[in-house]
């Protein structure tokens, strides 16, 4: 893949003088435009080898264009506060808000290439970990990033002799880095992995352009035009009327031929009386308080996220999980309609931003199932939207069990009798008044709706490594027990596992 690049491409100084006036100006003209529109954010990956001008290209850039719009990041070696948390974490909280350009040197093909050079990782694992870079390409690509991926590339030869003509030269010695040194003697291994990983992973929404960067002429026209007409396409793309898109699965997801849904399979006449309640309450909660103290668990996170029908008793299961706590050990995320600096980014985002470090609690008040619930009822997202979304949240959730965190999903669910009751009460009781809304009640009128949408994201979402509890909540006092339970029986399985 690297032949095109080691032919000794060059660009004479009258034909680079002549073009550079204008592709400015044009680069310049397209940042605006993206700035304007605030439609996509451009995301430009930076790879290849050293001293092939990865770093002179990127300055230059920032000087042709405007630099406000542009964020630079490097992830070289990651900070504590990286490491105590999944692997993609430290990327996502940097990517580029819509209408903005993100670069990222030392990028996630970084990390694993030299893994497998350096012998940490074998062929398979560096097959997955390809393969799970294309998956977060292809979903920020299909939420509207613009994915441009450069590898700057030199011959051995050219490396070799741009190190000879510099580790004589005092003024120009210091341009030589550790990394100059230490991949002159890996080159062949690193081209090798490296064009394993360009055949892997360039695909038609985020291809490889290898740049020859002997040249530096060459090189920056070459960048610069590659950039150029990817944005003009992109820009126009937005521009244009958008196109009648088919339905992307026209058959229902399950059908329901014998007006059976999962939730009226479940059990719902389940109670506890009050003096067994109180006891189990308070023996659980005691359970909780010890088990998150335990040394055993500071190595793993902890994430507890709940959904359920409205009125099932959500808020008052949390208050019996966070009652049995010091405030300083859980944090409380409450999810509402995302904000305009959420809605300008992809739609995990939001959500990748709040997830616990090692040692630490995490509760989600409503979480990213909302993407297939009630965005997919209410139509607030596209049907293609909402069904690749269970892909996408598969994948999340393996990263966060990957990374050491104990992840607990809790739906409650009432009937619809129940629900009735319950609405009617928060309307006569002045101090819970506040819990009823008109949204409320239109929800109610699509129970049914809501109900095929929660079979569907238990089918496709409650996997072996992360699976849904479903909490019969008609009696509030059986609810709360048995989401204390799960909860320590998760985190005991956990602390036994990692014996």
């Amino acid at each position: 893949m690297f032949e095109s690049a080691e032919i000794g491409h060059s660009i004479d100084k009258e034909t680079y003088d002549a073009a550079v006036p204008e592709l400015r100006e044009a680069l310049l003209q397209a940042q605006y435009r993206l700035k304007a529109q605030a439609q996509f954010p451009v995301l430009i990956l930076i790879n290849g080898i050293e001293g092939a001008g990865k770093g002179e290209t990127i300055k230059l850039l920032n000087e042709w264009m405007d630099p406000r719009l542009i964020r630079v990041d490097s992830f070289d070696v990651p900070s504590d506060e990286e490491l105590a948390r999944p692997l993609a974490w430290r990327f996502w909280r940097r990517l580029p808000p819509k209408g903005h350009t993100g670069i990222f040197f030392g990028n996630w093909y970084s990390k694993m290439l030299e893994d497998r050079v350096h012998g940490r990782i074998k062929d398979a694992e560096l097959k997955l970990a390809t393969a799970r870079a294309q998956r977060l390409e292809r979903m920020l690509c299909d939420e509207g990033t613009l994915i441009f991926k450069f590898w700057f590339h030199l011959s051995k030869e050219r490396m070799n002799a741009r190190l000879d003509s510099l580790k004589n030269d005092p003024l120009h010695s210091w341009r030589i880095s550790a990394l100059d040194w230490q991949q002159s003697k890996t080159y062949d291994k690193f081209v090798h992995h490296g064009e394993k990983i360009l055949r892997l992973s360039s695909r038609d929404f985020a291809p490889w352009y290898v740049i020859e960067g002997a040249d530096e002429r060459y090189r920056s026209l070459t960048v610069g035009r590659i950039l150029l007409e990817g944005l003009q396409a992109a820009l126009a793309a937005v521009e244009q009327p958008e196109p009648v898109t088919s339905q992307p699965h026209s058959a229902p997801l399950q059908i329901d031929l014998d007006h059976l849904s999962l939730l009226d399979s479940l059990d719902m006449g389940q109670k506890l009386g009050k003096e067994d309640y109180q006891q189990q309450l308070v023996a659980e909660q005691a359970r909780l308080s010890q088990l998150l103290r335990d040394p055993r668990l500071r190595k793993r996170g902890v994430l507890a996220l709940f959904e359920g029908h409205d009125a099932a008793g959500k808020g008052s299961a949390i208050r019996r999980v966070t009652g049995a706590l010091d405030p300083r050990m859980y944090r409380t995320v409450q999810i509402a309609a995302p904000s305009d600096e959420e809605r300008a980014q992809p739609w995990l985002w939001r959500f990748w931003r709040n997830v616990p470090e090692r040692g630490k609690f995490t509760i989600f008040d409503r979480s990213w199932y909302g993407r297939v619930l009630v965005e997919r009822v209410e139509g607030f997202c596209t049907p293609d939207e909402w069904l690749r979304a269970y892909a996408e949240i598969n994948d999340f959730e393996e990263q966060l069990i990957d990374a050491d965190v104990v992840l607990v999903k809790f739906w409650l669910t009432i009937d619809k009798k129940t629900q009735l009751k319950r609405f009617k009460e928060r309307e006569e009781t002045p101090f819970k008044r506040f819990k009823i809304t008109e949204e409320d009640w239109r929800n109610r009128e699509r129970w049914d709706d809501y109900g095929h949408a929660v079979a569907d994201m238990v089918d496709r979402t409650s996997t072996e490594i992360a699976p849904w509890t479903l909490v019969e909540a008609n009696d509030k006092r059986f609810a709360r027990v048995k989401v204390l339970r799960t909860l320590n029986e998760a985190l005991e399985a956990s602390i036994d596992k990692g014996r």
